[in-house]
């Protein structure tokens, strides 16, 4: 079901980049198959390295399975979200696939431009880009705001001085006890 506009959304990737579809191109009639509950979907390669929708009973030479909590991350090319996709198949096609999913970027500008004008297009993206990085400052001044709020003006969270600190205390009362046993055994003469 997602396979057939999937690949025509990653074929017009690859064809903005210009580079990606010649390191396909070795890997052509493989087909890869991808997990992300509930779906399932796949894509064979074709001579030019492009992608077409691979029938659901297609035998894949390799298979992802990727957690649906881990697409934010990978969105974001977080690369310890890539080492918790469950991945088997042949090691090389894997190998461009990660690749391919840390480098290819979209130009959006270029698409906008076509229904905008290049200037436009231009201006329209600086600001989307310009809104993301402000949603991103605006969501770590809160968090900074409500760990110091909740640090010091309600405490809710320990401060790691007082983690460390109670620690300390907790390993020298047990010595202490450790100490102590060991005393009362001696005075009372048990073994």
């Amino acid at each position: 079901m997602l396979s057939q506009p999937g690949a025509a959304v990653l074929n017009h990737l690859l064809e903005q980049s210009g580079w990606a579809l010649p390191r396909l191109v070795r890997f052509h009639g493989k087909t890869v198959r991808f997990h992300i509950a509930p779906f399932s979907f796949g894509y064979t390669i074709l001579p030019d390295g492009s992608l077409t929708g691979a029938a659901a009973d297609a035998s894949a030479d390799v298979t992802c399975t990727i957690a649906p909590s881990l697409l934010p991350r990978l969105a974001l090319h977080d690369e310890k979200a890539y080492t918790q996709i469950a991945s088997e198949g042949d090691p090389a096609l894997l190998n461009e696939i990660f690749f391919l999913s840390r480098n290819l970027n979209w130009d959006a500008a270029e698409d906008l431009s076509r229904f905008t004008g290049d200037i436009a297009a231009e201006r329209i993206v600086q600001a989307a880009k310009s809104g993301r990085q402000q949603l991103r400052d605006s969501a770590l001044n809160l968090s900074q705001a409500l760990s110091e709020y909740w640090t010091e003006e309600r405490p809710l969270l320990a401060k790691p001085e007082q983690i460390a600190g109670f620690t300390h205390d907790v390993d020298k009362l047990r010595d202490d006890t450790a100490r102590l046993e060991q005393r009362i055994k001696r005075l009372t003469g048990a073994k």
